[in-house]
């Protein structure tokens, strides 16, 4: 079947490459009885890929059921997915047949797969293992054939290392991973998805159907979406509802929606304390390292006055020839004296003569602005242009250095 095509019939909407990728792996392992493990954060759709699978494999006339794993009590889970006998607990008046019975030869989806406790899991292996389950209060095996489809939106290692989930389960299940990209990661297709939902609600309600000027669409794009393609729809039916005019601008979409304005882009991704702060300490961290840099060549210049001073029999008030000396100790005193030394006169000694030496004034030291484009096309230059490195040296990500070169005009 056609990618386009098989997209439309499941719902699914974008163009993004990461989202292609997804569907077609699912389209390819859907003719095989593996175990699939779909991962993706929570609203971006993951039932939608089990499916695909469950329509394209030969189980396609069989029964198919989605289970969410985390919404079952712990007390009742094995009940629910083995089945139970009569008397097997309180409350249990009758015999019942759990999920993994009354699918046999369909497929199986169990969301929120990490919620599951540790002892279901361990029947759930014995399961995908042998095809055999034991009913809760029974000592009988049966048999079935199932094909699991599982989802997390949390990581299973992670989950592995903390003790919350089965190694073997895991390996099990992971066959053949399928990662659905979030919001954030296919930005392109926000207004694709908005438009749609927006469409949806009109044709269902006969309410205003609205637009969106660029400016608002692009708050639409830059908003981080933590729900997802659930919290975009939600989103477009709201504003559907309590828009009084077509056509929607920036201040409008605001006071609808004022949590639209908040934008955490961009992050390191694998630095929780710059996520934190945004961009912001990204920049003061630019700061820093450029004084720094300027505070050593400081330094060093200091180190070759007083060797030229030493040379030419300079005497001065305010260079001590210990302060710079290399030893640590006297490094500690010179940094300590450093902020209380003002400029002074130095005067040439000689057996005939002293002749002044007018005050050294220091350069006028340069905006914050000025210090961040030096800084940024030194580091530019010194990885020939290679952004990556640039970005990775200046300890910021390459968005943020994208944005910086365009505002500075580099």
């Amino acid at each position: 079947m056609e990618l386009e095509s098989l997209k439309r019939q499941f719902g699914i909407i974008g163009h993004s490459q990461e989202l292609n990728i997804a569907v077609e792996r699912a389209m390819r392992v859907a003719k095989t009885d593996l175990s699939v493990l779909i991962v993706g954060e929570s609203g971006v759709g993951k039932e939608a890929f089990s499916k695909i699978i469950h329509k394209l494999s030969h189980r396609k006339h069989q029964a198919f059921i989605a289970v969410n794993c985390g919404a079952i009590p712990e007390g009742t889970i094995d009940s629910e997915l083995f089945g139970h006998e009569k008397g097997a607990f309180t409350g249990a008046t009758d015999q019942r047949k759990g999920y993994f019975e009354t699918v046999d030869k369909g497929t199986i989806f169990l969301d929120e797969i990490g919620e599951m406790p540790v002892g279901t899991q361990a029947r759930l292996l014995r399961l995908l293992e042998s095809g055999e389950f034991i009913k809760v209060g029974s000592s009988k095996t049966q048999n079935t054939n199932v094909r699991v489809v599982a989802a997390t939106n949390v990581d299973l290692l992670e989950s592995v290392t903390n003790g919350k989930f089965r190694k073997d389960l895991y390996y099990r299940l992971n066959t053949v991973p399928i990662n659905v990209p979030s919001l954030r990661e296919r930005r392109n297709d926000i207004e694709m998805l908005f438009k749609y939902f927006v469409n949806n609600y009109f044709e269902s309600n006969k309410t205003l159907k609205i637009i969106l000027d660029p400016e608002a669409m692009s708050m639409l794009k830059n908003y981080t979406w933590p729900g997802n393609i659930r919290e975009l729809k939600n989103t477009s039916e709201l504003l559907s509802a309590l828009a009084n005019e077509p056509l929607l601008n920036k201040q409008m979409l605001l006071s609808l929606i004022p949590k639209l304005s908040q934008n955490n882009l961009p992050a390191l991704h694998n630095n929780p304390e710059l996520s934190s702060n945004n961009g912001g300490f990204q920049e003061r961290e630019i700061m820093f390292k450029y004084l720094m840099d300027m505070k050593n060549d400081l330094n060093d210049l200091k180190k070759v006055t007083l060797k030229l001073m030493q040379i030419n029999n300079v005497t001065s008030d305010f260079l001590d020839e210990n302060a710079y000396d290399n030893t640590p100790q006297q490094n500690e005193n010179s940094s300590a004296n450093t902020s209380q030394y003002t400029p002074s006169t130095i005067t040439l000694s000689s057996p005939t003569k002293e002749t002044p030496i007018k005050n050294i004034e220091l350069e006028e030291i340069k905006t914050l602005e000025a210090m961040e484009i030096d800084m940024i096309t030194k580091t530019l230059k010194k990885h020939k242009n290679r952004r990556r490195d640039a970005a990775l040296e200046l300890g910021i990500s390459e968005r943020t250095l994208y944005r910086k070169i365009s505002e500075h005009g580099l």
